[in-house]
């Protein structure tokens, strides 16, 4: 038995949750997977798999197992870095998540321009709202805002967002410009579905006043791209992140609402899992990335310390 070939295969069948999947991954057969798998059982006296009709899961042995079988293929990829050459470890697939709005407007530039920089690697980007599961879905890195709880990440901070009330000039027309925050209860609001506060709005005013106003939702949406689609349509007040206010203010397609009061600004992060050794790829990705927003001058806040998940 290869032993680095059977720790290999099993971490991946561990990820993958299909001895198919991770036979495919990495350009074997099968079968030869699910021998490799038993040889490593025999070896080891164990069984690491519970397997069903639809998938594997490790075994609490295999769980024990796959965490001291990382720490040995990281140790020797970071051995081969080393020694090896740096073209090398800037090439695979780098699988990216970002939420919709932040990564269609701010952060696809900086993908082209670190896909120029590096052709080798094949950028996997995924743009959704909804929460990314980065272990569950084998993703290396995500743009998240707002708290976080997965003690399985290593988080940096970038800074923070402002988030800011707007409305058509002719939905204003039609139902009157608010001149307080308690006005908004009188107003259509679209919601994204993923503000934790719900159809309460929390604001932050002049001299640190703090009003929170329930709302009447007329569109609720886990999607930013329909909350603006239906903000720019007339259809009611909604939620806009700061850097992207100013465009659409300078267009007049939008009015600033209560421009006195927004919502607390927003913490961005970028995350990865929680690996002894991060990747070559990912961490050139993670530096450039902070770079890039500093030179844009778009978030607030010098950024803190990589630490775990707040």
């Amino acid at each position: 038995m290869d032993r680095l070939t059977a720790l290999t295969s099993f971490v991946r069948a561990c990820e993958t949750g299909s001895f198919s999947a991770a036979a495919r991954e990495l350009g074997f057969t099968q079968p030869a997977v699910s021998q490799q798998i038993r040889a490593l059982e025999q070896h080891l006296g164990v069984r690491l798999f519970d397997r069903t009709t639809r998938r594997v899961l490790p075994t609490e042995d295999g769980a024990r197992y796959l965490d001291h079988a990382r720490d040995i293929l990281e140790r020797l990829e970071a051995a081969d870095r080393v020694v090896g050459n740096e073209q090398t470890a800037m090439c695979g697939r780098l699988a990216i998540s970002a939420p919709v709005g932040f990564g269609s407007d701010i952060l696809s530039p900086y993908l082209i321009a670190f896909k120029k920089d590096h052709p080798d690697i094949l950028l996997d980007v995924s743009l959704v709202d909804r929460f990314v599961d980065l272990v569950e879905e084998r993703m290396d890195v995500a743009i998240r805002m707002g708290r976080l709880d997965d003690d399985r990440l290593i988080v940096r901070r970038l800074g923070m967002i402002g988030r800011t009330l707007a409305a058509t000039a002719d939905y204003l027309d039609r139902r009157g410009r608010p001149q307080t925050p308690e006005d908004l209860a009188e107003h259509d609001y679209l919601l994204f579905a993923h503000v934790v506060t719900g159809d309460r709005v929390p604001l932050e005013g002049p001299d640190g006043r703090i009003a929170e106003v329930r709302v009447k939702p007329v569109l609720r949406s886990d999607h930013k791209t329909v909350v603006h689609q239906a903000l720019l349509a007339g259809l009611g007040v909604g939620l806009v992140h700061t850097p992207f206010l100013g465009a659409m203010l300078e267009s007049g397609s939008v009015e600033a609402v209560l421009p006195d009061w927004h919502y607390p600004k927003q913490a961005v992060h970028v995350v990865y899992p929680s690996n002894r050794f991060v990747p070559l790829k990912v961490r050139r990705f993670v530096d450039g990335l902070k770079r890039y927003l500093d030179d844009l001058g778009i978030l607030d806040e010098e950024p803190m310390e990589v630490r775990a998940a707040e």
